[in-house]
């Protein structure tokens, strides 16, 4: 979440009389992520999430936003815990504010952990699962913009400076690429992923897993590619060093719910190593291409060479903990 698009009061109070809503008492940015613009709104009663989706390079394109929210809807329906879109008055799901188009949805309870505990890995790896057989019934459809085909053209933008931010960084990711592309697997199961599961898209409660925001990057692809994005991002430390005590909860709690398949398993190490590689070259064009006037902090790319660098000497998914 980040805020690239101020609003007034005034601007506000014209959106918000499209909904069936009471008065807005406060609202104040949130300054963190590097996509859209997030505001926290709260009335005497409630608080809300207000976003206004920013189409950028790496960003939401807007067109998606009905496949966004309906399937927040669906999973919502289907039990899951993450934000419930509100309809307006006309009964559409979104709305434009500031000349963006913009979607309030239900504020969830709990808070997300910087450094997550192996047992908040499990609930999470579980909860994960349970998304994904939920998603099963969805019936809209969106390929990933951010697959293979966008690491490369990101890639190419950006491999000029690339060096700015690591020494051969370009020539090490230009080979990391082909590797990735040779090897990457075509026939494994499918369905709704959410493509953005880190720590801070995650609330907990009590230990338990309250709420998953963010699903802004959410679309059909590989569902074994979602577990190896939350390797990347829930189970290395602050150093970068891998944690396979935590690598084994997160799968061990997936595997509760979604046993994977003998393939999925075989593949684990190069989904690994391409959740490393789409981060890696998101964080680097953001890194280089950061609006200077934008309350955002560009994510450091280096901590995902370091990732990729470890991936690409695994042998099996045993080293992730996780036995074929």
């Amino acid at each position: 979440m980040a805020v690239f698009t101020q609003i007034t009061a005034a601007q506000l109070a014209d959106f918000w009389a499209g909904y069936a809503l009471p008065a807005v008492t406060g609202f104040k940015g949130i300054a963190a992520g590097v996509q859209n613009s997030n505001y926290i709104v709260e009335t005497q009663e409630q608080r809300f999430i207000l976003t206004l989706y920013e189409d950028t390079q790496t960003g939401v394109d807007p067109n998606d936003l009905p496949y966004f929210l309906g399937l927040m809807q669906h999973l919502a329906g289907g039990g899951i815990a993450c934000p419930t879109p509100i309809a307006r008055n006309d009964a559409a799901l979104s709305g434009m504010l500031a000349g963006r188009p913009a979607a309030l949805v239900s504020f969830l309870p709990g808070r997300a952990t910087i450094t997550p505990k192996p047992p908040q890995c499990r609930a999470v790896g579980a909860a994960l699962a349970e998304m994904h057989l939920a998603g099963a019934g969805f019936s809209m459809h969106r390929a990933n913009t951010q697959g293979p085909k966008n690491w490369r053209k990101l890639f190419e933008a950006s491999q000029a400076r690339a060096d700015e931010a690591a020494p051969g960084l370009a020539d090490f990711m230009r080979a990391e690429l082909a590797r990735i592309e040779a090897d990457w697997p075509r026939d494994l199961p499918q369905g709704v992923i959410h493509a953005d599961l880190f720590p801070d898209n995650v609330f907990f409660e009590k230990g338990a897993v309250s709420g998953l925001i963010d699903f802004y990057f959410a679309c059909h692809d590989v569902l074994a590619y979602d577990l190896a994005i939350m390797l990347n991002a829930w189970c290395f430390e602050a150093d970068v060093n891998f944690n396979i005590t935590k690598a084994r909860a997160l799968l061990a709690g997936y595997q509760s719910v979604r046993p994977m398949t003998a393939e999925e398993i075989a593949a684990l190490p190069i989904l690994a190593s391409g959740a490393a590689m789409r981060f890696l070259t998101t964080r680097l064009y953001d890194w280089l291409n950061r609006p200077e006037d934008a309350l955002v902090t560009p994510k450091n790319p280096v901590d995902y060479l370091r990732r990729l660098r470890f991936h690409r000497h695994v042998a099996s998914a045993a080293d992730y903990g996780l036995e074929a």
